[in-house]
């Protein structure tokens, strides 16, 4: 669909409709109608706007899938992302679950897995409580470190993407794909706080908040996070039932929660491990090391290979050729083939 890809490919660009407009030598009213589908540009104008973008003709003729719906999540009131910005993540998430969506119809529509019932948890506002609920609603154990976080989601059928060169006021954001829910993080971010922002989303996603929102809903699910990564039972048996201080060998414990020492040492002084004096403390000489900015990563970033491993099964299966791989997986046809020559194609 021109007129989505146009939108997309101009926000990426980090162009207005007058900039774009300016650049291509066409006016800001002929880039309205354009994106907004009731024009259709002539090859020229499509020359001049592929060169303003610095993109592949292809790339604007580009098929979408117009028959899948999306409902996505509202940013936070507090976000301070400007309008294009948040326009920009709304388009990137329906373009990359678009090609998405191609590659599973190809394949049947039937392999993944149900997704889980969404917005039927009730809060009972125990960050404690609702994190094991959410736990359990999940299939995940009680207790323990949950590895793969980005596994554990794909393979209960929620759709996953690490989204790249946004706004890096952008945290995360949830909704629906052709009724199957999603999270999108961005991929900048440190892996400890994509964890912690997956489960924020999760919480927002699984539970029923009823007449909670806004700020409110917004710190339980920040809660519930922190409660669910690292559950009080955990916390007391791996740190013990008091601590003077935080102190360095916590970061393994942190490892392998795959939380930062920043969560960790919030846990602690919610269970009482530390006290608040000793958690201030804490706060005071991490802040001095800029970790309230950017916390050094403890664990190796969690990646999805989902939409790769499903367009290189369509090809090898034939259910799809090689060239409608490339161009879902934005590469070369002679990569696809290669990567294909294992399966005989």
């Amino acid at each position: 669909m021109f007129s989505k890809n146009l939108k997309y490919y101009r926000l990426r660009a980090g162009l207005t409709k007058k900039a774009l407009a300016e650049a291509s030598g066409l006016t800001p009213m002929a880039i309205t109608h354009y994106e907004a589908g009731e024009r259709k540009p002539g090859m020229d104008s499509l020359m001049s706007l592929t060169s303003a973008l610095g993109v592949e003709l292809a790339d604007l003729l580009r098929r979408r899938n117009v028959s899948l719906s999306f409902e996505h999540g509202d940013f936070r009131k507090s976000s301070s992302m400007g309008q294009a910005a948040q326009e920009l993540v709304y388009e990137s998430v329906e373009e990359y679950f678009g090609r998405f969506y191609d590659a599973l119809e190809c394949l049947g529509g039937d392999v993944l897995p149900e997704a889980p019932v969404c917005g039927s948890l009730p809060v009972t506002c125990d960050a404690e409580a609702d994190a094991a609920a959410m736990r359990r609603h999940l299939g995940i154990e009680s207790v323990g470190p949950v590895p793969d976080l980005v596994g554990v989601l794909e393979n209960r059928g929620i759709l996953f993407m690490a989204l790249e060169g946004v706004d890096e006021r952008f945290g995360g954001i949830n909704g629906f794909a052709g009724e199957r829910p999603y999270v999108v993080v961005n991929a900048s971010m440190n892996p400890e706080r994509n964890r912690s922002t997956i489960v924020h989303e999760l919480a927002h996603l699984v539970f029923d908040w009823g007449e909670i929102e806004g700020r409110a809903q917004e710190d339980h699910a920040t809660a519930v996070s922190g409660a669910f990564l690292l559950p009080a039972a955990d916390a007391i048996r791996e740190l013990g039932l008091r601590r003077r201080a935080v102190t360095r060998d916590m970061e393994m414990v942190a490892r392998e929660y795959g939380v930062s020492m920043m969560l960790l040492a919030k846990r602690a002084n919610l269970t009482r491990i530390i006290s608040d004096s000793a958690y201030r403390s804490f706060c005071v000489a991490a802040s001095k090391r800029g970790w309230r900015k950017e916390e050094p990563s403890r664990i190796e970033p969690e990646k999805s290979e989902l939409f790769e491993q499903l367009v290189y099964r369509a090809v090898c299966e034939d259910d799809m050729s090689i060239q409608r791989g490339a161009e879902l997986l934005g590469r070369s046809f002679e990569e696809v083939a290669y990567a294909c020559e294992l399966c005989g194609v």
